[in-house]
């Protein structure tokens, strides 16, 4: 035993001395690099300064820039709450807790599962944005204004086909608003809230029907070890498979996905 122990303790050792060896050939490598590159070689370099000019154009030119990145940073804003994209992950993270298999798919698949088929939805509008704002714009024929209006409008659209005017009616009237005769008198600041909210109810509506079949197998194998006797035995774990079987047999994701594509017809 303790020729063993010796053993693992030398192989211990010869381990942690190559890791260290390692370790410092690394930084002995990158300082040379970082020599050779001081001496010989060129280093890219960025520099962002504060500064004053009298040439109105190029404080335009700022702005626009800034304007840009502001629009960037609300990117992923955009993305969950003016697109399909709310709807869908909500309900696929209520199809994962009915079937009960906790962490299976992974938040990583269902978010990108969900990233791609808001994508494939929501295609028709950015290529209405890309012919009809975006592609004008580049090209010089449309001013940075009319082009965002102009982008806008079909986001717009696809929203008000996907909200209820109830929610409508809700924001409207809590904006201290005149009732608006058609859609353009809705100012964007008021659609979207009633957009997301009508999102997460028809979400929490596809998400009751999902849990129904599930619960119903639940039930059922409760009943079933009760009248067995197993108290002890928990029945989530006697039903999670009989659940994946209804839910391959079934072919689940095929239902799920062609009832979440048809809920956006």
């Amino acid at each position: 035993m303790n020729n063993k122990f010796g053993t693992i303790i030398r192989k211990t050792k010869g381990a942690f001395l190559l890791g260290i060896l390692l370790m410092v050939a690394i930084v002995l490598g990158i300082s040379e690099l970082s020599f050779a590159a001081g001496e010989g070689s060129l280093m890219p370099s960025i520099n962002i300064g504060i500064g004053s000019t009298e040439n109105p154009a190029e404080v335009a030119t700022s702005l626009k820039v800034l304007f840009i990145l502001t629009i960037l940073s609300l990117a992923p804003a955009i993305l969950v709450l003016m697109t399909s994209f709310a709807r869908i992950v909500i309900v696929l993270s209520f199809l994962r807790q009915a079937v009960g298999t906790q962490g299976m798919p992974p938040n990583q698949v269902l978010v990108g599962l969900a990233l791609f088929l808001t994508f494939f939805i929501m295609s028709p509008v950015f290529n209405e944005i890309h012919q009809k704002a975006l592609t004008p714009y580049l090209n010089e024929e449309l001013p940075q204004e009319e082009a965002l209006g102009t982008a806008l409008a079909p986001l717009r659209n696809f929203m008000f086909k996907q909200t209820r005017e109830k929610d409508l009616a809700l924001f409207v009237q809590a904006a201290k608003m005149e009732r608006p005769k058609v859609y353009d008198d809705i100012p964007t600041n008021v659609l979207v809230p009633a957009f997301v909210i009508s999102e997460l109810k028809t979400a929490f509506q596809i998400g009751f029907l999902i849990y129904i079949p599930f619960l119903i197998l639940d039930m059922v194998v409760a009943s079933v070890l009760l009248s067995m006797g197993m108290m002890m035995l928990p029945p989530v774990m006697i039903s999670l498979p009989f659940k994946l079987m209804l839910f391959v047999l079934v072919d689940g994701w095929h239902l799920i996905m062609g009832s979440l594509l048809q809920s956006f017809n």
